[in-house]
């Protein structure tokens, strides 16, 4: 059923630009899953904000999320790593409102042998470490430690994970 918000025939069509341009926005957010031979977590401390991530960021505009992670990754951590298959989606509540919400992508990013070939992007990180899996929650932010559990999950049974986190 056609809407006076959608385009096409009916009762007040609008043209495809301007129907395009009502819908709601997402922003697209990809990272990937690095670890060492001993399966430690790899995290990154952007000195933008108080806690670490996975390698990653924000895919640009018209990016696959694919594409978006293997950009990210080389850009953070100076390595043009292959990027695998996708290990788990997870959607952010906006926060603070009007904020839109943001889909992550994890993919897995494979296994560096030791940290010794990173060479860290200064403008954005300070430092990198590998992490206990266990221990992932003592660094990453409360609302992507789910996240970043599910991809370890996904990489140990080979099923992609889905999980919403909300952020109250």
């Amino acid at each position: 059923m056609e809407t006076a918000n959608s385009p096409g025939p009916g009762p007040n069509p609008i043209d495809h630009d301007t129907w395009f341009a009502r819908l709601p926005g997402v922003v697209l957010a990809a990272g990937a899953l690095i670890t060492n031979p001993a399966g430690h977590i790899l995290l990154v401390k952007p000195n933008y904000r108080d806690h670490w991530s996975l390698p990653g960021g924000i895919c640009e505009y018209g990016e696959a999320p694919h594409v978006g992670c293997a950009r990210e990754v080389t850009e953070e951590i100076g390595l043009p790593l292959p990027i695998g298959v996708l290990l788990a989606v997870d959607w952010l509540q906006p926060y603070p409102e009007p904020a839109r919400p943001v889909m992550h992508f994890v993919f897995d990013g494979g296994t560096l042998a030791d940290g010794g070939e990173i060479v860290l992007q200064a403008e954005e990180l300070d430092e990198f470490r590998f992490t206990e899996p266990d221990q992932v929650g003592d660094y990453v932010a409360p609302f992507a430690v789910r996240r970043v559990r599910a991809a370890v999950a996904a990489r140990a049974t080979g099923a992609p994970v889905y999980g919403p986190t909300y952020v109250s």
